[in-house]
């Protein structure tokens, strides 16, 4: 007689707590892009371990796998560079909170559509906490928020998300506008979308410092992802 495989029976072991990490200088795009490739590799080897990055760059424009040339209207303006993420223009600069996150996608959530989902609601969550409601539209990629007092109907910009995988392992992320230049977005048609602005945090009135957003920006990714560890500045020499 066949005996029951216990292996059938056993649950798979706890995924280890996610390393959370803040630069607190201006980071160049081309130095983060080389850390992330190389941490996303690290990881998909396992030697390293997941990983979401906070930090700010210095005024540019990405262009990601969609970009359209006509999109970028002003081209000497500030830097661009070739993201290799998904989605068209975005803008990177200081005030703007970047996350990237390196993370085991097929471990965690399965399929990229639940990742993507979860990238929203750590979103959604955060600007919640500053009485600030969110929204995901179909058809167009990040949160956006309502603005009546504009017109009916219409709605601004205040987060972008645009991920890449390699052997399931995410990099690149998202972008919460805290405090940036806005008028810096006037260089190119952010995410290919002209009838609709771009808006932030401090633009909708609400006064916060961007370690209040990091803190909320914690809870937030604990609560959908479980624990993270600090793990200090990834790019400080050793």
């Amino acid at each position: 007689m066949m005996q029951p495989n216990p292996a059938k029976n056993v649950d798979p072991p706890p995924l280890a707590p996610i390393g959370w990490a803040i630069s607190d200088s201006l980071v160049d795009y081309q130095t983060a892009l080389a850390f992330m490739t190389g941490r996303a590799e690290a990881i998909a080897n396992g030697t390293a371990g997941e990983l979401i990055w906070l930090l700010e760059h210095p005024p540019l424009y990405t262009a990601g796998t969609s970009a359209r040339s006509e999109d970028l209207l002003a081209p000497s303006r500030f830097p661009v560079h070739v993201a290799g993420r998904g989605g068209q223009y975005t803008y990177h600069g200081p005030g703007q909170r970047v996350v990237y996150v390196m993370l085991d996608v097929r471990q965690r959530f399965g399929d990229v559509r639940a990742f993507v989902h979860a990238l929203e609601s750590v979103v959604i969550d955060t600007l919640a906490a500053f009485n600030i409601k969110g929204e995901i539209r179909d058809g167009r990629v990040g949160v956006w928020v309502r603005r009546p007092a504009k017109g009916e109907g219409v709605e601004d910009k205040i987060s972008a998300i645009g991920i890449r995988l390699r052997r399931w392992v995410s990099f690149h992320g998202l972008s919460i506008n805290v405090d940036p230049d806005l008028e810096h977005f006037s260089g190119i048609v952010p995410c290919g979308i002209a009838q609709h602005g771009v808006t932030s945090i401090v633009d909708l009135g609400q006064l916060v410092s961007m370690p209040e957003v990091d803190m909320e920006l914690r809870r937030s990714f604990e609560t959908v992802l479980g624990p993270v560890v600090p793990i200090g500045d990834p790019l400080a020499p050793a």
